[in-house]
């Protein structure tokens, strides 16, 4: 059977209680305060996105937002308000540099293909500096923080599994799937989820296959959902907008793919 056709089904609804709420329900989006937050990695100046209900009792889960390859733009934002309102405490970690935001697509791939070069490296030096200021927020429970990443952000979300990061659970959306060397196996506890399009041309068959090998082979914790009809960024309400073939934008897999993670950090982020 075709890798492709793997379809795990996740339980959206729960009964568990996380912090004053039931899982997937959400608070008053009014009440959510957003900042810029500024550090810095290897002397380069960064800017993060932060997100989070100043009425929440307590600390709570925090969740690390990776952005796509266009750089910190509006989507991985938004998507970081929404997690407030579930009662996280997002971050959206910059991972090209104060303003670094594009339209162009040589420039997104010379940025992104820093993090490519040396993933091992110079990338998980730079996630590890988001990290860090999520851990570090005073709301945040930093015994309980989430990855997660949107096409070259899934694929960074990935890389925070394989270093080793004290992250409980990644998700990637339509990002590339990458696995773990040899030497990381032993780093690797996060609970992984992959939400991913069926007829993503830009995840080969071999790519998927490898990954789905990789995560059975070591027995890693994981989840992988095909979402029909569904191509690269389908999260992402603009992503057509560029002309670049192979990538729209699909209601479904994207409200689907968000129930699904819903319920994922419900489970692996619970107290």
């Amino acid at each position: 059977m075709s890798t492709r056709t793997i379809l795990v089904i996740l339980l959206v609804a729960t009964a568990a209680t996380l912090w004053g709420l039931r899982a997937g329900e959400a608070r008053d989006a009014n009440a959510i305060v957003t900042k810029t937050v500024a550090y810095k990695h290897d002397y380069v100046e960064l800017e993060g996105f932060l997100a989070y209900d100043p009425n929440a009792k307590g600390k709570r889960p925090g969740v690390l937002v990776i952005h796509e390859w266009w750089g910190l733009g509006e989507h991985p934002k938004a998507r970081a308000k929404k997690l407030a309102e579930l009662g996280y405490v997002a971050f959206c970690a910059d991972m090209y540099g104060k303003g670094k935001l594009t339209t162009d697509i040589p420039t997104a791939q010379k940025w992104s293909g820093a993090f490519y070069k040396d993933r091992a490296g110079h990338g998980r030096a730079r996630i590890k500096a988001g990290y860090d200021v999520l851990a570090g927020h005073e709301l945040v429970d930093p015994a309980r923080i989430g990855a997660m990443g949107f096409c070259y952000g899934g694929t960074v979300a990935l890389e925070v599994a394989w270093s080793g990061l004290p992250v409980k659970a990644v998700v990637s959306f339509h990002g590339s799937l990458t696995t773990p060397g040899e030497a990381d196996l032993a780093n690797v506890k996060s609970s992984i989820l992959v939400c991913h399009g069926a007829d993503d041309a830009f995840v080969p068959e071999d790519q998927v296959s490898a990954f789905v090998e990789s995560m059975k082979k070591n027995d890693h914790d994981w989840v992988l959902v095909n979402y029909g009809n569904a191509v690269h960024s389908f999260t992402h309400k603009g992503a057509g907008e560029r002309g670049i073939n192979g990538v729209k934008y699909n209601a479904e897999a994207d409200a689907r793919s968000w129930a699904h993670m819903k319920a994922f950090f419900a489970e692996c982020l619970a107290p």
